[in-house]
C-alpha cells in the first residue's frame, strides 16, 4: 500500500527516535559544554589540555550526531561507515561556513552599497521609495533569505547523501531534491518557524520585576531552542523522505507500459510481448 509523505516522515522519525532524542539532548549538552569551556580556567595542565581539546571534540561530536541522525532517518543498508560518513560532513560544513563568511562580508558592505544605490536613483525616488533606509532593509532581507534558506536548501541534501553514501553520491537524485518544490517549501516553513519566529521572542524590551524578567527570558530561550531543533529534525527527516521516494520510483527506461494480455509473436515462446512505439510515433498515430 502506498504511504503518504506524512506517514513516511512519521515512520522514519519513529525508527530514528533515539537519534532524534539525541538531537534535543545532545545539542543542549554541547551548548552547555561550550559555554563552560569559555569559563574554564587555565591554572593546571589538565585545564590547558582540556581547553585545547574541546574546540576539536565539540564540533566532531556535533558532526557525529548529525551523521548518525541522517543515516538512521534514511534507513538504507547500502552505506559507508559512520566515521567515513561523518568525515565527509567536514567538507559540507566548510562550504556552509564559507558561504556564511561571504554573507558576513556582504553585511559589512551594505551601508556602502545602499548609499551607492540610493545615489543612482532619481531625486523623487531617493526621497520616496529608494531611500537609504529602504535599500538597507531590502539588502538585509536578501541576506537573511540567502543565509537561512538558500544555503541550507543547497547544502543539506548533499551533506545528507554524503553521510549515507560517502563520496559516491547519487548526483541525479540530489539534484532532483534541490529542484523539488516540496523541499523548498519545507525549507521556507522550517526557516520561518525555527529562525524567524524565535528571533521575535526577544524583540520587545524587558518589563516587570527582575524575577519576572528572568522567567520570561528562560521560557523564551526554551521555546526558541525547542522550535529550532524541532525544525532542524523535520528538515533532516524530510530530505530522507524525498530520498526514499526517489528510490521507490523506477527509472524512466524501466517504466512499465500497459499491454494487452496474450499479445505477442506467433511462435510459442511462453512469454507475452508487445512492440511499444516511441512516444513521438504514438502521438503521431
Amino acid at each position: 500500500m502506498k504511504t503518504t509523505y506524512l506517514k513516511d516522515l512519521l515512520s522514519r522519525l519513529r525508527h530514528a527516535r533515539l537519534w532524534v532524542a539525541g538531537q534535543f539532548a545532545g545539542i543542549l549538552l554541547l551548548i552547555l559544554v561550550g559555554l563552560a569551556w569559555t569559563r574554564l580556567p587555565e591554572k593546571h595542565v589538565w585545564q590547558v589540555v582540556l581547553s585545547l581539546l574541546l574546540p576539536v571534540v565539540l564540533p566532531g561530536a556535533a558532526l557525529v550526531l548529525q551523521a548518525g541522525t541522517v543515516r538512521s532517518l534514511l534507513n538504507d543498508a547500502r552505506r559507508v561507515g559512520l566515521v567515513s560518513g561523518t568525515a565527509t560532513l567536514l567538507v559540507w560544513a566548510a562550504v556552509a561556513w564559507a558561504c556564511w563568511a561571504l554573507l558576513d562580508w556582504c553585511d559589512d558592505q551594505f551601508p556602502e552599497w545602499a548609499g551607492y544605490l540610493n545615489s543612482r536613483a532619481s531625486s523623487h525616488a531617493r526621497a520616496s521609495f529608494f531611500t537609504y533606509e529602504h535599500i538597507l532593509q531590502w539588502l538585509g532581507y536578501a541576506e537573511w533569505v540567502l543565509r537561512w534558506l538558500v544555503v541550507p536548501a543547497k547544502t543539506v541534501p548533499y551533506a545528507a547523501a554524503s553521510a549515507q553514501w560517502g563520496w559516491r553520491l547519487p548526483w541525479r537524485r540530489v539534484l532532483r531534491i534541490v529542484w523539488n518544490w516540496r523541499w523548498w517549501l519545507t525549507v521556507v516553513v522550517t526557516g520561518m518557524l525555527g529562525v524567524l519566529l524565535p528571533s521575535r521572542f526577544f524583540a520587545g524590551g524587558p518589563s516587570g520585576t527582575v524575577s519576572t524578567q528572568v522567567w520570561a527570558v528562560s521560557v523564551k530561550l526554551f521555546a526558541a531552542y525547542v522550535l529550532g531543533v524541532s525544525c532542524w529534525v523535520l528538515l533532516l527527516g524530510w530530505v530522507a523522505v524525498i530520498f526514499g521516494r526517489q528510490a521507490q520510483q523506477p527509472p524512466a527506461k524501466e517504466a512499465l507500459v500497459n499491454a494487452p494480455v496474450l499479445t505477442g509473436p506467433k511462435k510459442r515462446t511462453g512469454f507475452a510481448a508487445v512492440d511499444v512505439p516511441p512516444e513521438d510515433e504514438g502521438n503521431a498515430a
